[in-house]
């Protein structure tokens, strides 16, 4: 069987080419390793010109080349595994590509756990392993329980009737002025900017509808930290 590793030199015109800094250079996304490197070397020594072999100061520096890059894609691979740690316990979206049907698929999902093979980092997701290079997007918890809290709020919006003349005080009463409460002094400002526009608008309706039944004044209502409004809505 071949090996998979073995190096080619190029002789152009009697003389072998000089492609090992390149080769060097290339390293890091190729996957190049100092048993590469040897093997290039090798090579590039049996087939020299015995006239005018290459000097050992030559071998030494393209030697300190391929070192000095190889540091630096031990470095991006150790940064890369402290990325992945970091993101245990954190919500990330990973984004893959199928080159076979030319889809791409995408996973969102909490970080259980991070695991480590042949110098590559995986997240594991619901039992399930993802490149950590795969990942596009990660999410502040922060936003994450926001995202939870308005996607139960705007739920509980959508089982009020669908119209708000069906809406009456013994039947929602408690219900809208619960609603109206969070709303205003429990939900923080991360999730009333995630909320739906028109489920602020729905809610609004069903408070001062509430309020109409009962005969006081629209109570204000809160679009942003700094501003409260009270509506006119009849």
């Amino acid at each position: 069987m071949a090996d998979i590793n073995q190096v080619s030199a190029v002789i152009k015109n009697g003389e072998v080419t000089n492609t090992v800094k390149e080769d060097a250079t290339k390293s890091a996304s190729t996957g190049y390793d100092k048993d590469s490197f040897l093997k290039i070397l090798v090579a590039q020594m049996k087939y020299q010109d015995p006239m005018e072999p290459t000097s050992n100061t030559e071998y030494i520096n393209q030697y300190a080349t391929f070192t000095q890059v190889e540091q630096l894609n031990n470095m991006a691979n150790s940064m890369a595994l402290s990325r992945a740690s970091e993101m245990v316990g954190k919500t990330v979206r990973v984004t893959q590509y199928n080159p076979d049907n030319g889809k791409t698929t995408e996973t969102i999902g909490v970080v259980d756990f991070v695991t480590y093979s042949g110098n590559k980092a995986y997240l594991n997701i619901e039992g399930n392993n993802y490149s950590v290079d795969n990942v596009s997007e990660v999410f502040d918890t922060d936003y994450t329980d926001a995202k939870a809290v308005v996607k139960d709020f705007q739920e509980a919006i959508d089982k009020l009737p669908s119209s708000v003349d069906f809406v009456n005080e013994a039947d929602h009463g408690l219900t809208i002025d619960t609603m109206y409460e969070f709303y205003m002094t429990k939900m923080d400002k991360k999730a009333r900017n995630m909320m739906d526009p028109d489920y602020i608008t729905a809610l609004q309706q069903y408070v001062h509808r509430i309020d109409d039944i009962r005969g006081d004044e629209h109570r204000s209502f809160k679009i942003d930290d700094n501003e409260a409004t009270k509506s006119t809505t009849e």
